[in-house]
């Protein structure tokens, strides 16, 4: 995770809040031109970058769903541009639904987090030891079926829970129950397969009733099932660095309940708002959800039941990522600001979607700039413009200014105008001084900013080169 992630405001934004459109559409636009612009530009940059064929994004704002849009291509042959309306796998952003069909079913009475897993599923190793809630939170030692990113022949063929089951979930545990931390989709199978037990109908039926149709989400698909239609996006992947094809489709039930899910962002961001809401999952639901999972030693896990649970400087973030074959997603809802960034993409093993995410939730909540952000940034626009505050300076980096150093400033960074987003991406304590690397990025270029500062406060060092 970053150190530290804020973002340059784009514009002053005026929010306007509307309701959410109906699934035939799937189109949102309730927030100021400067916003979207901002979020367009951060789109079309990451995929011009990475190459990733398109994206699909979705904007919660003081709780509300304000906009959707939909970047590049969706299929590439025949070319199919990106649309809002169209369906992505979400991938591993299926565990908080499994997740919270096992809350859902703790809030009726129907089972317990701390109930042994063996109750519900016989047959597993430890069962009568390992629980719930360590299944949930990746604390189980139960070995992952499918750490790979990419399809193995064996899983072309089509397969069951209890087939994976039988074979991972019947293992030697990777270690103690409750003492490591490691992600397995092998805990998600036996997740789903407790919904099952204990509900007695089938995962997407139980969701579907308890979650998606009281939340209008409309377009939510089985791809563990189905295939996605033609109206939906191609995934796609690479060899090395070689042209994008179409990815192999996993046999069915391989992904079930660890990320069998597919939907619009749209759709994803309803689910967003209701987490801020508390609409589906009551407060202590969600309270379980949300709080770090500690191992048996103390030691946090950053993780919580089917969610990253990530301090971005005192806010509260909850993320996750998905991947499968041909797609990859990230969905990140910082809960302290009311705001939620989920975004789809069409190749797989490559992190487009989560830098997307990463970039945009700060710019939509609004984040203000550090003292050292704000400082760095107002050097930066004086160079700009061909001029620098000396007092700030070392006399080492004094020296270092001269007339022709600042003229070269001037003449390379004062045409590129003002940045898209300014942040501090690193800090570390190095010869009695504070480094820290700031990352500069405009819509088509990405400029890196390292700088020594002493504990008076005086620049030893302010370099601004290409980034990497």
């Amino acid at each position: 995770m970053m150190q530290s992630e804020r973002l340059l405001k784009c514009a002053a934004f005026l929010f306007l809040v509307l309701p959410p459109v109906g699934a035939r559409t799937q189109a949102v636009d309730a927030i100021d031109p400067a916003l979207a612009g901002c979020i367009d530009r951060i789109a079309t940059q990451v995929l011009a970058q990475t190459g990733v064929p398109s994206a699909s994004i979705a904007v919660v704002q003081h709780g509300r769903l304000v906009y959707t849009h939909a970047y590049g291509q969706a299929r590439l042959q025949p070319s199919m541009a990106a649309m809002p309306r169209m369906r992505y796998s979400i991938g591993s952003i299926s565990k908080q639904f499994t997740a919270a069909a096992i809350l859902l079913l703790q809030q009726e009475g129907k089972l317990s987090l701390d109930d042994p897993v063996g109750k519900y599923v016989p047959g597993l190793t430890r069962g009568n030891e390992v629980t719930i809630r360590e299944v949930l939170s990746h604390t189980s030692g139960y070995q992952d079926y499918w750490p790979e990113d990419y399809v193995m022949t064996p899983m072309l063929k089509p397969t069951t829970a209890q087939q994976i089951l039988d074979i991972w979930g019947k293992k030697p545990l990777d270690f103690e129950p409750g003492t490591k931390w490691q992600y397995s989709n092998t805990n998600y199978v036996i997740a789903g397969r407790i919904v099952e037990t204990v509900s007695g109908e089938p995962l997407m039926q139980f969701l579907s009733q308890h979650i998606f149709r009281p939340l209008g989400m409309k377009s939510v698909w089985n791809s563990d099932e189905d295939q996605l239609t033609k109206a939906d996006p191609m995934g796609y992947y690479r060899h090395a660095l070689g042209p994008l094809r179409p990815a192999p489709q996993a046999g069915r039930g391989w992904m079930f309940a660890a990320g069998e899910l597919a939907m619009t962002a749209h759709d994803l961001a309803l689910w967003d708002a209701s987490l801020l809401h508390e609409t589906i999952l009551k407060p202590e639901s969600d309270k379980e959800m949300f709080t770090e999972v500690k191992l048996k030693d103390g030691k946090g896990t950053h993780y919580g039941l089917g969610v990253e649970v990530v301090d971005r400087d005192g806010h509260r973030s909850i993320e996750h990522s998905g991947e499968v074959s041909g797609f990859v997603s990230d969905n990140e809802v910082l809960i302290d600001d009311g705001t939620a960034v989920a975004v789809l993409t069409n190749q797989d093993a490559v992190g487009a979607a989560s830098e997307i995410a990463h970039l945009a939730a700060p710019v939509v909540a609004g984040y203000p700039l550090s003292p050292a952000e704000q400082q760095a940034l107002d050097i930066y626009r004086g160079l700009q413009h061909g001029h620098i505050d000396r007092s700030l300076l070392a006399p080492n980096l004094n020296d270092y200014f001269t007339a022709q150093a600042i003229s070269d400033f001037k003449s390379s960074l004062g045409p590129l105008g003002e940045p898209l987003i300014f942040r501090q991406a690193g800090t570390e304590e190095r010869g009695g001084m504070t480094f820290r690397a700031f990352q500069i990025v405009y819509p088509n270029k990405r400029l890196t900013l390292t700088t020594y500062t002493y504990p008076d406060g005086k620049l030893e060092q302010y370099l601004v080169a290409p980034a990497e």
